[in-house]
């Protein structure tokens, strides 16, 4: 999978707008690409909202988005908010 990192300073940067960020950067070598999973540490949500378990030390939905074919996770401000595509 590749990764991205987006270190952004001197704006609040809110899940709306990394999301947007971040379609545009998974869409810039994949037009067809899907939101595999997400994670917004601010809000302590993520989506699958379904898995809570880790698994070898990483949480239920980045092994999630790893295992229904993300090639692309977009992290930004370390981890702040975390985008997986297909």
């Amino acid at each position: 999978m590749n990764k991205v990192t987006v270190q952004i300073q001197g704006y609040d940067v809110d899940f709306d707008l990394a999301k947007q960020m971040a379609q545009l950067l998974a869409e810039r070598d994949n037009e067809m690409t899907t939101l595999v999973s997400w994670n917004d540490a601010k809000r302590n949500i993520h989506s699958p909202q379904c898995l809570q378990c880790e698994i070898k030390g990483d949480p239920g939905w980045e092994v999630y988005g790893r295992n229904h074919e993300g090639r692309l996770r977009v992290s930004f401000n370390d981890d702040v908010f975390v985008f997986i595509y297909t």
